[in-house]
């Protein structure tokens, strides 16, 4: 036998095609080979940009005299989540269940040759034993000979998971109180809030977006009814005040990085994945829409400037993920040794940098610095004298010369395959970006992605996952939750009429081919996909909000705009499927909750039909600020044949083409038309 990974085109897989580990990708050949040789299977998951990952790897996977134990042993298979999601979330359940404690990356599972179910696991493991783990080899050895001496045991214990895997699926007694639900969760999150730093809990931290976007929300719906849960809203400021300033945000390129190993969010883990980056500028786009906010500026900004300079590739899609290590070291890329700083800048530069981001402080990283705002912007200017053009034309100079030095280290790798889910939510997060902060160029650059991903990845019928110079991979639900999200999204800040067809089609489609209709929600794989030891329905937020919450509210949001009844109906199904399991852990469950909220309180639909130059006041007239339970339509004549709301028109006279007309929808109900701004004004206020 040798490795079978060097064909494989993923990233991560070419990571270790050359490990001295006889590896397989998953698949056939690779349970065959189990099943005849009557040996258990290793099952290792990971992706190109864990750092954990790359340490099991440089200690186990890469050593001949491990390699030989785990070669002798068993048949090894290699999986990257970002590719087969599918198989990382049955395993990482199955971990959890095992365990009793949470999974992540890597993730090292045994499974039975035959049932694909698994018997043990765990993440990371080291060479030798140390934090409280057994060595890598030590434990092959034990896990081998519990294999073959208990294999009767270990089939029924395989039996019994698969029973609780399949028993998630079934639809569990729910009090069907949301209100009660819905505070819930905000009492949860609210306990477990860090007031000092922002976050939830302990270190390490993570953003958290959709438990953070569930307390800005639940502030803004207290708020149309009435009362002020400051509470909430000072924990969503907090943690954003606490991202933008903390060394988890990179402050010369832009960017945040995936989570932090302190409760300070200084220092990260280095590694930045498209999808949380998509995911924070839709909820500082949000933020911002409550009021300006210059630390969030700057950090948008930053960030919407990185993904067009160095994710974007030539097709317009947005690569996933760089690597948290470069040179074999963590962070080496992005820390600093204060006195290069020095030599680098001019007295005046250097007294702005050091006091702005720390480097008067203790070295916080082996001996270098990661950069963070010790303070607010404010308060570094005030304390050293300077007005603030002359500042800030400092702090400009400064990073334009430590990004010019950073430019000539060895870049962390690049994971240039790119995701239908991830490029979404980018896209997504860019337009609202432009939409909060008035920059027209940003909503070009979320339609770029968005025709990339048409163009690319939709395919007679069909939407796929992952594009590296050809489609791949038969979409998952995330895939086509996140991208019908995206294109509601889109329809709301710049109206396309091939956007909305789209929308359509992938909404048919989804329905079609991944809903569960007998019981409701929608299962993470397709009818047609590969037949796996388990088929999830997803519910709890992860790494990505959950599949079935997005989906629900991009139902509803685009039921109520086409008034077509099958999407709401689709969407009410599965909330009344999921309400049981919602109820058990609400705070984990943010993104369906907010379908709850979308479901029992159906918002307005404003559309505003004319030219777009005429229609911008109308739009105007309705002010600013957060109101997530509010989408305005746009929508410019258009007689080509493309999809409208029934409602409209769709062809009208020359001097009706001159002027607007309005339609205030409510849930399934719609105004008369409004062709007077002063009587629309009226209606809004």
């Amino acid at each position: 036998m040798t490795n079978k990974l060097k064909d494989c085109s993923s990233p991560y897989l070419q990571q270790h095609a050359e490990n001295p580990v006889h590896w397989y990708p998953w698949g056939d050949e690779a349970w065959a080979a189990a099943r005849d040789a009557n040996k258990p299977v290793l099952l290792s998951i990971g992706y190109s940009a864990c750092h954990w990952c790359h340490v099991m790897a440089h200690e186990s996977f890469e050593d001949a005299a491990t390699a030989d134990v785990m070669n002798e042993l068993f048949i090894n298979i290699k999986v990257d989540r970002e590719e087969r999601p599918d198989i990382d979330k049955i395993y990482q359940l199955a971990h959890q269940l095992l365990t009793q404690n949470g999974g992540g990356w890597p993730l090292t599972m045994f499974l039975d040759p035959n049932s694909q179910q698994a018997f043990y696991g765990g993440t990371y493991f080291p060479k030798e034993a140390r934090f409280g783990l057994p060595g890598f080899t030590d434990l092959l050895r034990r896990v081998s000979s519990s294999f073959h001496e208990q294999r009767e045991e270990l089939a029924g214990q395989g039996d019994k998971l698969a029973t609780v895997l399949n028993a998630m699926n079934d639809a569990s007694e729910a009090a069907g109180d949301d209100q009660a639900t819905l505070q819930s969760a905000r009492d949860t999150l609210i306990a477990s809030f860090d007031s000092r730093y922002g976050g939830f809990g302990q270190a390490p931290k993570f953003p958290n977006t959709a438990a953070v976007t569930r307390l800005l929300r639940h502030w803004a719906y207290a708020r149309l009814a009435g009362g002020n849960d400051r509470e909430a809203l000072d924990a969503v400021m907090t943690s954003l005040t606490g991202m933008a300033r903390g060394g988890i945000f990179d402050h010369l390129g832009g960017g945040w990085c995936r989570y932090s190993v302190d409760e300070k969010w200084m220092i990260p883990h280095f590694e930045k994945m498209l999808y949380d980056n998509g995911q924070l500028l839709s909820l500082y786009a949000d933020a911002l829409s409550i009021g300006p906010d210059a630390l969030f500026e700057g950090a948008v900004r930053e960030t919407v400037g990185w993904l067009e300079r160095e994710m974007r590739s030539p097709e317009g899609g947005l690569y996933s993920a760089l690597d948290a290590d470069s040179d074999g070291e963590e962070g080496a890329f992005y820390v600093w040794r204060r006195d290069r700083v020095k030599r680098l800048l001019s007295d005046d530069e250097y007294l702005l940098i050091e006091t702005l981001y720390g480097l008067d402080k203790p070295a916080n990283f082996e001996g270098r610095w990661n950069l963070h705002r010790a303070d607010s912007w404010r308060s570094v200017v005030d304390r050293l004298s300077l007005n603030t053009g002359d500042a800030e034309a400092l702090l400009a100079s400064a990073r334009g010369k430590l990004m010019m030095e950073r430019s000539k280290r060895t870049r962390p790798g690049l994971d240039d395959k790119c995701l239908t889910a991830w490029n979404a939510l980018a896209a997504q997060g860019m337009a609202k970006a432009g939409a909060a902060l008035a920059e027209p160029t940003w909503v070009d650059a979320a339609t770029r992605s968005i025709d990339f991903l048409r163009a690319n990845l939709w395919q007679d019928g069909t939407l796929h996952a992952i594009w590296q110079g050809e489609p791949r991979q038969p979409g998952f639900l995330d895939d086509y939750a996140c991208t019908l999200s995206a294109l509601v999204t889109m329809l709301s800040i710049r109206w396309r009429g091939e956007d909305l067809d789209w929308a359509i089609a992938l909404a048919d489609t989804v329905l079609e081919k991944f809903e569960d209709s007998d019981n409701g929600g929608f299962f993470f794989t397709s009818h047609d996909a590969e037949s796996l030891m388990f088929r999830p329905k997803p519910t709890m937020d992860e790494a990505l909000p959950a599949g079935n919450g997005v989906l629900v509210s991009a139902l509803l949001a685009l039921g109520h705009l086409m008034g077509e009844t099958r999407y709401l109906d689709s969407a009410a199904r599965t909330l009344n499927w999921a309400r049981g399991t919602i109820e058990r852990y609400p705070a984990g469950h943010g993104s369906l909750c907010d379908a709850i909220e979308e479901l029992a309180s159906p918002g307005q639909s404003i559309i505003l039909r004319g030219p777009i130059a005429l229609s911008t006041p109308w739009r105007d007239a309705l002010g600013a600020g957060y109101t997530p339970w509010r989408q305005c339509y746009q929508i410019p004549f258009d007689d080509s044949g493309k999809a409208l709301p029934s409602y409209l028109p769709r062809l009208v006279s020359g001097d009706t083409r001159e002027r607007v007309t309005a339609y205030i929808c409510t849930g399934t109900s719609c105004s008369m038309p409004i062709t007077d701004l002063e009587a629309f004004k009226r209606a809004m206020a």
